[in-house]
């Protein structure tokens, strides 16, 4: 894995109530796994949903993505890996969700943000400093 990316895995046992009539999880609930995992990745770095809003930014998905290989059962815990792969002008997260008990691919996909100064309520064509520093000491960290 290369040093100029942040990975973060989390697990998921889903709920009887995410299930569709098929019984197996509805395809639109993969997104909230998704954003489950991106949540604690950004936890890591200590820049959460609040931070984002102290700091005079939100940063709204403007593209998203997801690949189906598998269904999602309910009964059987997954794994959601989070791997943020860009962080320079927009922040790109790949994920990619797996049965953990058999390490079976069961989705990937991607999701693409853009900051936005909540002040002017435009989009940066730049990162806020402030994430960018959160991000390069993560990475820093890591490599150490």
């Amino acid at each position: 894995m290369s040093a100029r990316v942040l990975v973060h895995e989390t697990i998921i046992d889903p709920a009887f109530h995410d299930l569709d009539p098929m019984s197996v999880v509805w395809h639109g609930h993969h997104f909230r796994y998704f954003e489950v995992a991106r949540t604690e990745l950004l936890r890591r770095i200590d820049y959460d949903y609040p931070n984002m809003k102290d700091a005079g930014y939100a940063w709204p998905i403007i593209e998203c993505h997801c690949r189906y290989t598998k269904p999602i059962l309910y009964g059987k815990k997954i794994a959601v890996t989070a791997t943020m792969v860009e962080f320079e002008n927009r922040m790109k997260i790949l994920y990619e969700i797996t049965d953990v008990a058999s390490g079976a691919r069961l989705c990937k996909g991607s999701t693409t943000q853009v900051a936005v100064d909540l002040a002017l309520q435009e989009a940066c064509f730049v990162t806020p400093e402030n994430f960018r520093q959160r991000v390069v000491k993560s990475l820093q960290d890591q490599a150490t």
